[in-house]
């Protein structure tokens, strides 16, 4: 991602978690633990379980040589579409949001986007492979009785989807789509979906992030998080921070003492 565009993404997130008044919560919501005593529920972004890279891998395969550039301002714009959709009231769903990023980034770059390769871009969100790690974590920690949950921007049928491909649809207590509230993380009102279908306060659901504002966001709203930083990303300076990281999910599972 090139730094005019990094920078950017920071800022808007910082203005967003301004605008959404997350930084506003007390100050004993950031003082949770991720403790095994405590944790009922696990509710996983999709990116810590889905490898997004073949997504990117696609652009370059279609775009030789360009594939890179496309994949950044493709990732900038589609997660701005998200949180602009959301609060200028005029919402659409993550997989809209995702296609409309592709065109305006291809337009941008004055490639010529077909509607087959705009298919085969997209359709790759349907067809992603769990990261290698997955499933035996998800194995540990379905068989500790802990409930574990998708809470996600994608859409509750990409979701469901991609875990019936990769076999893991018995193991998932629960999928929970942003969509369901017209919302995107990280709003106060996506994160609270968990706490209201769970059932459980926020200290009992440990929230497993991808992303660094992700896992800032998580936590400011007072969820325990774990970040799950498998791209090896510097911490966002977001005015939190997860109460642990590693690299996957067997470390989550080893952190839980499970």
């Amino acid at each position: 991602m090139s730094l005019q565009h990094e920078n950017s993404r920071r800022l808007f997130i910082k203005q967003l978690l301004s605008i959404t008044a997350i930084g506003a919560l007390a100050p004993s919501a950031l003082a949770q633990s991720f403790s095994r005593q405590k944790i009922k529920a696990l509710a996983f972004d999709a990116f810590p379980i889905f490898d997004p890279r073949p997504v990117f891998a696609m652009a370059e395969k279609i775009f030789p040589g360009k594939g890179q550039e496309l994949r950044n301002l493709w990732r900038t714009r589609q997660f701005e579409y998200q949180w602009l959709r959301a609060l200028s009231g005029e919402y659409k769903d993550f997989k809209t949001v995702t296609q409309d990023a592709l065109v305006f980034a291809a337009n941008t770059m004055q490639l010529d986007l077909s509607e087959e390769n705009r298919a085969a871009l997209m359709d790759t969100y349907f067809n992603l492979k769990i990261w290698p790690d997955v499933l035996p974590a998800l194995k540990a920690l379905h068989n500790a009785d802990i409930k574990l949950v998708f809470l996600s921007n994608m859409t509750e049928d990409m979701l469901r989807r991609n875990m019936e491909a990769n076999g893991i649809s018995s193991l998932m207590y629960a999928v929970y789509s942003t969509d369901s509230n017209h919302s995107y993380k990280p709003s106060t009102k996506a994160y609270q979906i968990a706490v209201d279908k769970l059932k459980l306060r926020k200290t009992e659901i440990g929230f497993v992030a991808f992303a660094g504002w992700d896992a800032s966001g998580a936590k400011l709203f007072g969820y325990p998080t774990y970040w799950v930083n498998r791209q090896n990303q510097k911490k966002e300076e977001l005015g939190a921070t997860a109460d642990w990281t590693g690299n996957n999910l067997t470390e989550l599972v080893k952190y839980l003492g499970i």
